[in-house]
């Protein structure tokens, strides 16, 4: 037993050091600029994202279902805790982020119960239309998210006060074409230097030239520094639960009714994406990995990230597959990217202050791009129509709901393809009658008996000519629920209340006993 736990060990943490250890530092530096742009979407310093992704690097690595998976804050869930974040920031100072941390708590414990309710089974019904309007929506609100820092206001400036151009939190006036030629500049260098080199993330190289360029031009322009406080140590354990006056919430059933349903949604989402990572590197390395497991260590970790002061996240595409690519595959990679990231938060802090808002913008209109679903939006021709419905409904409804709600429109998605995949099974379901006689008739059932195709099925007999006999052969159906036993019972009823003797034949055992316990005891005599 001794043996097979060290082989285990060695598999999952030092079969490929070198290499682990290379790739997480890469991944690392791709981690800082995201994470702060995240924090910033979500209305929070730029520290609760930068200890949020420490704390779940370090955590998941030890937890995770999926080895070499990198786990972060991330775009989908902090756009989720926005509307939570400025609720709390209106009741007093500092209450959003006690709102996020309590949040991120809850989110642990409902992905844990999820995991041991295996609900990534679940997952597997969930359609490509849901996922690709999903992600859509995604791409769209992460996207949308930049405007401001652009100098866009979609709101007309009913919730942006004078103060937050005056603190260059945001740009105005004479900053706006600036920060645009910054951006422009910024994306140049991100899809162009992996044309010549991948040695170096090509995002982490347009913050270092954007950053060198506003310093030594001593540009006048939103920094890192106007979002909030950096970190200037590790993080130590925070309760989010106390008084009102101490920029805490209270732990009562009043603060569960307002953090639940943004846990509930983070929960969902977080665990879509992380799914969905799983999938995308499993099947670039050709293993398999557990999901369950992946759950419960998802939701351990954003418990672990929330008590240190961190925001709740879950798995990070861009960064996994890069992490992969580049070599990294055990725990030891995850691990290495979070204490790296650490490390650099700390040594580097006065330069990540300098970085310009407007490099942060770039990064995030290339994570936008990347998460949308463009092939299937260019093929949205040639897809079937129901699939675009589905996907269209999840976005409309995403984008509809206010606050957005990735979860409100992934379930109206489900829902859509459920009722509209009904429609297509329930026309599958055919009745042949075949006269024999003057005095007889034969009906031939052939399809699946259930609450959606029952009214095909009825449709199918005729119940209006009075035949002394009729056989109803259902060898070749199954029936799957009450409604379709209520259908059987109806045309058995009927036929019998019009002088046919009637005889059910060919029901297999488990349709037989579905009939027995659900239907009319007078009509199983005749099967």
């Amino acid at each position: 037993m001794a043996k097979r736990s060290d082989s285990t060990f060695i598999k999952q943490w030092l079969d490929n050091p070198r290499k682990d250890v290379l790739s997480g530092l890469v991944v690392a530096f791709a981690m800082i600029p995201e994470a702060i742009a995240f924090s910033g979407i979500a209305g929070v310093d730029p520290q609760v994202g930068l200890f949020g992704a420490f704390c779940l690097s370090i955590t998941i690595a030890f937890v995770g279902g999926r080895m070499g998976m990198i786990t972060s804050a991330t775009g989908s869930t902090a756009l989720l805790m926005t509307g939570l974040v400025a609720t709390g920031n209106m009741q007093g100072e500092g209450l959003g982020l006690s709102y996020l941390i309590a949040a991120g708590l809850l989110t642990g414990v409902f992905q844990i119960l999820w995991g041991y309710l295996r609900l990534a089974y679940q997952m597997r019904f969930v359609p490509q239309g849901v996922l690709s309007g999903f992600v859509n929506a995604l791409a769209l609100l992460i996207l949308q998210a930049q405007f401001p820092q652009l100098g866009i206001n979609l709101d007309h400036g009913e919730h942006l006060s004078p103060e937050a151009h005056m603190n260059h939190v945001l740009p105005s006036g004479q900053q706006i074409p600036i920060i645009w030629g910054l951006v422009l500049i910024g994306l140049l260098i991100i899809y162009g230097l992996p044309r010549i080199t991948r040695l170096i993330p090509s995002q982490l190289v347009a913050i270092i030239i954007l950053t060198a360029i506003c310093t030594t031009l001593n540009l006048d322009i939103p920094t890192v520094r106007d979002l909030g406080e950096l970190p200037n140590g590790i993080p130590t354990l925070t309760n989010p639960f106390g008084l009102l006056s101490e920029g805490k919430v209270p732990f009562n059933l009043t603060t569960l009714g307002i953090v639940l349903p943004t846990s509930l949604a983070v929960s969902l989402v977080g665990l879509m994406e992380t799914f969905l990572t799983q999938d995308i590197l499993d099947d670039i390395t050709d293993t398999n990995s557990n999901k369950n497991v992946e759950a419960r260590g998802q939701g351990i970790a954003n418990i672990i990230s929330s008590l240190f002061g961190g925001m709740a996240g879950c798995a990070l595409v861009g960064q996994s597959v890069m992490n992969t690519e580049n070599g990294g595959k055990t725990r030891l990679s995850t691990f290495v990217s979070g204490i790296s990231l650490l490390g650099m938060i700390l040594l580097c802090r006065p330069w990540l202050e300098r970085i310009p808002m407007a490099a942060l913008v770039a990064v995030m209109i290339t994570i936008a791009i990347s998460t949308a679903d463009i092939n299937g939006l260019k093929a949205i021709s040639k897809i079937p129509r129901s699939d675009t419905a589905v996907m269209l409904m999840t976005f409309a409804v995403t984008m509809l709901t206010t606050p957005h709600n990735l979860a409100l429109g992934v379930l109206a998605g489900v829902a859509l393809a459920g009722i509209l995949f009904s429609r297509k099974v329930a026309k599958v379901i055919r009745v042949i009658s075949t006269k024999i006689s003057s005095d007889e008739v034969h009906y031939e059932v052939i399809g699946q008996l259930f609450f959606v195709s029952k009214i095909y099925f009825i449709q199918g007999f005729d119940l209006h000519d009075h035949i002394a006999k009729v056989t109803i052969d259902l060898s070749k159906a199954h029936i799957w629920d009450q409604s379709g036993v209520a259908a059987l019972d109806q045309i058995v009823r009927k036929l019998t209340l019009g002088g046919a003797k009637v005889d059910i034949i060919g029901l297999n055992q488990e349709s037989h006993d579905l009939f027995d316990r659900l239907g009319n005891q007078d009509s199983s005599n005749h099967i």
